[in-house]
C-alpha cells in the first residue's frame, strides 16, 4: 500500500482496434417475432439522447450492414431495368407517350404489393420483396403491351379513339386477365405457405421451406 493504489476496473483481456481506433463489439439478438429494425429503431433512438464523447463513433453492422447494401443493390438494378424496358418500348412502339403508358403499369403494381402486405400483415423485407418488385416489373408491362399494341392498330380503322378503346378491351380482356389470373393462382400456395409433399401424402401450412418466398410470391402475386 505504500507504493502502489488498487482501483477496481473492468478486466480487458484483448483490445481491438479498427483503423488504429480502440473498437468494441457489442453483439444482440432478437425474440422470435420481433423485427430487427423495430428494435434498431428503439436502439437508435435511446442512443441519440446519450451525450457520448466526440470521439466516439458508432456503426451498425449484422443485418442492418446487409440490408442497405441490398437496398443500394437492388435500386440500381430497378433503375437499370427501366432504363432498358425504356428504351426498348420506345424503339419497338417509335412513340415516347405510348411507352410512357406502358410503364405507369409498373407504378400501379409496386402500390399492388404494398396493399398486399398490409392485406396479409407482413413486413417489408428489402432483399425479398425487392427482388418481386425488380421481378414484377418486367411481369406487368407485358400485359400494357398486348393493349397498346393492339389499341396503335385498331385506331387507325375505328371510328373514333373511343371506339378503339372499347374495342380493345373486347379483344385483349379475356387473353390478359388469363394470364393474371393464372399467375396468382399459381403463386397462392406460396402466399399461403402450404407445402404439398407427393411422396408422404402431407400438406402442411407454414412449413420451414415456405417462409423465405412467401414475401416474394406475395409481391408479384398482388402486383
Amino acid at each position: 500500500s505504500n507504493f502502489i493504489k488498487r482501483t477496481p476496473k473492468p478486466k480487458t483481456g484483448t483490445l481491438t482496434r479498427v483503423d488504429s481506433r480502440r473498437a468494441l463489439t457489442v453483439k444482440a439478438d432478437v425474440q422470435e417475432g420481433v423485427l430487427v429494425d423495430t428494435k434498431l429503431g428503439e436502439v437508435k433512438k435511446w442512443m441519440s439522447t446519450l451525450e457520448l464523447d466526440p470521439r466516439v463513433s458508432i456503426e451498425f453492422k449484422g443485418q442492418d450492414e446487409e440490408q442497405k447494401k441490398s437496398a443500394e443493390f437492388l435500386q440500381n438494378a430497378f433503375s437499370i431495368a427501366l432504363f432498358i424496358m425504356f428504351i426498348i418500348l420506345v424503339t419497338q412502339f417509335n412513340s415516347i407517350s405510348s411507352s410512357l403508358m406502358i410503364m405507369v403499369a409498373i407504378i400501379m403494381s409496386t402500390a399492388g404489393v404494398f396493399l398486399g402486405l398490409m392485406i396479409t400483415g407482413q413486413a417489408f423485407s428489402i432483399v425479398m420483396n425487392g427482388i418481386g418488385i425488380v421481378a414484377l416489373a418486367g411481369i406487368v408491362v407485358n400485359n400494357n403491351i398486348v393493349l397498346i399494341d393492339t389499341f396503335d392498330r385498331l385506331k387507325h380503322t375505328a371510328s373514333s379513339i373511343e371506339a378503339a378503346i372499347l374495342q380493345t378491351g373486347a379483344q385483349r380482356l379475356r387473353p390478359v386477365m388469363l394470364t393474371t389470373i393464372t399467375t396468382i393462382l399459381g403463386l397462392v400456395p406460396m402466399v399461403l405457405q402450404i407445402n404439398i409433399d407427393f411422396a408422404a401424402r402431407d400438406v402442411s401450412v407454414g412449413a420451414p421451406s415456405t417462409q423465405w418466398w412467401v414475401q416474394l410470391s406475395t409481391s408479384i402475386a398482388f402486383g
